[in-house]
């Protein structure tokens, strides 16, 4: 079987690229390099540098796979509120490149990575499928944007999709980005010695998932008859106070904290329902954030792109 996965140099998508590989899938990647890395990239895949704005070279690495795995993405509510055409532009347009191909194409299913940025500010909580999706962010805007134009392809041209929506995703692979996710932010100060800034008072809470656990789960989304949109979460949380004293617990150091004032676009909580996904594909998160926070740690501390950037900037 032979799957293509876009943003595959990419933090999840190198992880997804190196279990199919385990599987013995043959692995095409598609990737600008823009927020991946070739370090990355799996032994044993085939690469091929360039973007899914690019809808020529799109149906090229498309043609002749059986599975696509659609994760290539402008990422992050801060850097869609800085550049919100560059932000639609890939996450919009890019992948409908990557549907179109498929339509022409013929492939027994597309995983998209979608996130639950597209729920903005929450009503309830643990969050279902069906929660109102009012985004705070371009960024949100477009995942939702796409995330409907899998859904129609899928209505339209009967091509089999499965949406995920991820939570806070976290683990091997993830490299501090000024615009990124807080744990590769804690580590980078942490690494470097210096106070974990929290945004606003620290007791808002996240769902951390790790990335083994989203691997697992577009992998078993696609081998399964499952179709629509499904949650991707641990099923549990912890505050933003919590977490740097964990990271700061499996680092065994202490840099203390500072606090600045909230940032626009972020949710004040986050908890996902998974039922939906354990019932229809059986996604069954670890949820132990500490073992995962330190086997976390234990790799950013050897990672060479980490260590290269860090000596830069001293």
């Amino acid at each position: 079987m032979k799957a293509l996965v876009t943003g595959g140099a990419g933090f999840i998508g190198s992880n997804i690229a190196k279990k199919l590989l385990e599987m013995d899938f043959e692995v095409r990647i598609l990737d600008d390099l823009s927020s991946g890395f070739k370090m990355n990239i799996p032994e044993g895949s085939e690469f091929t540098e360039g973007s899914v704005v690019d809808g020529e070279l799109v149906k090229e690495v498309v043609s002749g796979v059986d599975y696509i795995f659609h994760l290539a993405a402008s990422v992050g509510n801060k850097r869609s509120i800085d550049n919100p055409i560059y932000d639609a532009t890939v996450n919009v347009l890019g992948t409908l490149n990557v549907l179109e191909a498929a339509r022409s194409t013929g492939v027994n299913k597309l995983v998209y990575s979608s996130s639950a940025g597209i729920f903005g500010e929450l009503k309830t909580i643990p969050i279902k499928e069906d929660h109102p999706r009012d985004p705070d962010s371009p960024y949100g805007v477009s995942k939702l944007a796409a995330e409907k134009d899998c859904l129609v392809y899928m209505k339209l041209y009967d091509i089999p999709v499965v949406c995920l929506r991820y939570f806070n995703v976290f683990g091997v692979n993830q490299r501090f980005d000024a615009y990124g996710n807080v744990i590769p932010i804690f580590a980078d100060r942490i690494l470097k010695n210096i106070p974990m800034t929290i945004f606003g008072d620290g007791e808002q809470t996240r769902d951390f998932v790790n990335v083994k656990d989203v691997a697992q789960a577009n992998i078993k989304s696609a081998l399964s008859d499952a179709t629509g949109v499904f949650n991707v979460g641990s099923s549990t949380r912890i505050t933003i106070n919590n977490l740097a004293s964990l990271m700061e617990s499996v680092s065994e150091t202490s840099v203390g904290v500072e606090y600045g004032p909230e940032r626009p676009g972020d949710v004040r909580d986050s908890l996902a329902d998974v039922s939906k996904a354990q019932a229809s594909f059986d996604f069954n998160p670890s949820g132990d954030i500490e073992a995962g926070l330190s086997e976390y740690m234990n790799w950013i501390k050897s990672d060479p792109i980490t260590i290269r950037r860090n000596d830069l900037s001293n």
